[in-house]
């Protein structure tokens, strides 16, 4: 039996499914490079991790990323702020200083006329399976390390090493840098050959510039069995 961690989704990507290919076909391939998720459909719980009493109300992503870990896609579609008795921001008299999907809301004390701020809470648009609290992540998997031709945690190899847990279809795949602080993979500006969930990860140090990759560990999002 599987054993997994049921939570929401992570800070991960949802990539269009490719063919089955052995490593040697693979080196012989123009590299194949991440698409965006597909279009959102649904949103995220509230949020509600500042209030206006310290300068304003600032429910930024990276801070709510850091509090709610794998409950707010890369990539956020929309944003929608409100007072906590439900009147969207734009519906008050409060100047807003940020609200957006790269940066999150901010509320600022000082841009308001009577000096302060309403309390408000965040939600975010993304895929649906973002939204489902039937996701479980699989353990962290590092089979393989950049010092022959690049990183390759294919899901094949994963599979025959880690039997029994991994799931049959996985909806989603997380890569971040081995090392502290773990840094996502979409992040280190390299080059991925194939970042897909039915088929695992791979960074060739031919498609980098430094003509290196880093190390990296993937781990695969799954229907929940409970």
């Amino acid at each position: 039996m599987m054993k997994l961690v049921c939570i929401a989704m992570v800070a991960g990507l949802v990539f269009d499914l490719v063919e089955p290919m052995e490593k040697n076909q693979m080196n012989s391939l123009s590299p194949r490079f991440s698409k965006r998720p597909p279009r959102p459909e649904c949103w995220t719980e509230w949020f509600n991790r500042d209030n206006p009493s310290r300068g304003g109300d600032r429910e930024t992503l990276s801070r709510l990323r850091r509090l709610y870990p794998g409950k707010i896609c890369l990539n956020p579609a929309g944003i929608e702020a409100t007072t906590l008795s439900g009147t969207p921001a734009d519906k008050t008299e409060d100047k807003i200083f940020k609200s957006d999907t790269t940066t999150g809301f901010i509320c600022r004390n000082r841009d308001q006329k009577h000096g302060q701020c309403n309390d408000y809470r965040v939600r975010f648009s993304c895929p649906p399976p973002y939204c489902s609290k039937k996701v479980c992540w699989t353990k962290w998997f590092d089979r393989d390390n950049p010092s022959g031709t690049g990183d390759w945690e294919t899901l094949s190899s994963l599979r025959r090493e880690n039997q029994g847990k991994i799931c049959e279809s996985p909806w989603f795949i997380e890569a971040v840098t081995k090392d502290y602080p773990h840094t996502p993979a979409i992040q280190t500006g390299e080059n991925f050959y194939m970042f897909s969930p039915t088929q695992g990860f791979v960074c060739r140090q031919k498609d980098q510039s430094s003509k290196t990759c880093l190390d990296y560990k993937v781990r695969f999002g799954c229907p929940c069995t409970e």
